[in-house]
């Protein structure tokens, strides 16, 4: 069974790793996010429950729509910046003279 969202007012269904949505536009954010992995029906809600989070939309269950859950973040400040000076963060940190 496809899984439907429902983002800005547009309703979208992502199937066999393609999402399909009446706004072209949509299609497109939706379908740079889309995973070719997701062919069981357990992989496209995931997906979907995904994609939907990331823009802010609802996710259609047996029980009508839910909002869906925003997704952890894939990059943090720490992963880039030293713990004890998040201020010094940045790609040209390592640039910079050590004390």
């Amino acid at each position: 069974m496809p899984a439907r969202i429902r983002i800005y007012g547009q309703e979208a269904v992502f199937s066999e790793g393609r999402w399909i949505c009446e706004d072209e536009s949509l299609q497109a954010m939706l379908q740079a996010l889309a995973d070719p992995r997701a062919l069981s029906e357990e992989a496209e809600q995931e997906h979907a429950r995904y994609a939907a989070g990331r823009y802010g939309g609802l996710v259609a269950t047996a029980l009508g729509w839910e909002a869906a859950p925003h997704p952890e973040a894939e990059i943090k400040l720490e992963d880039f910046a030293p713990a004890r000076n998040p201020e010094r963060a940045g790609w040209l940190s390592f640039m910079r003279k050590r004390k």
